[in-house]
């Protein structure tokens, strides 16, 4: 179970911190709602909390972990095989788990395909989704601002 004030990654969506846990009523049922604010953008969603182990919600990684998950940038890209749609599905359910070191991987490797050819849309809306998803995190993390997070990524992922 997660409290007040828990910061949280929530796959595909971002990191955030939970503001509320409340109760309310949605079309004539009564359930616990935890309120979360996300880091990027002034947006709040609500997730049921009997739903929160299905969608993979977890807690944002310690500092050393970031810095980590900031040298994979620095590994080998893993192989393009495969067409373009092939890649999009796999990239997509590496995303959907919510764990960082898959998300970076994403980045990573989308990143050096673009460096050689241009990206579809579908893909290019993923890497900017998986980009936007490690940042939202990053700034919790480290506590600073998106633009020292955007910067830090650039830097970290050599775009």
């Amino acid at each position: 179970m997660f409290q007040v004030g828990d910061k949280i990654v929530y796959p595909l969506h971002g990191a955030g911190v939970i503001e509320a846990i409340e109760e309310k009523e949605i079309l004539g049922k009564k359930q616990r709602y935890y309120i979360i604010h996300m880091s990027l953008g002034n947006v709040q969603i609500m997730i049921p909390a009997a739903k929160i182990d299905d969608m993979g919600l977890r807690h944002i990684v310690d500092p050393d972990t970031m810095e980590d998950v900031l040298l994979l940038f620095n590994d080998d890209p893993s192989s393009a095989s495969g067409s373009w749609n092939q890649r999009f599905r796999m990239n997509l359910d590496k995303m959907k788990t919510g764990d960082i070191y898959k998300t970076t991987e994403v980045i990573r490797d989308l990143t050096q395909i673009s460096k050689e050819k241009a990206l579809g849309t579908g893909e290019k809306k993923l890497l900017d989704n998986a980009k936007q998803i490690l940042i939202s995190e990053l700034v919790l993390v480290k506590g600073i601002e998106e633009e020292q997070a955007t910067r830090l990524l650039n830097e970290a992922a050599h775009c």
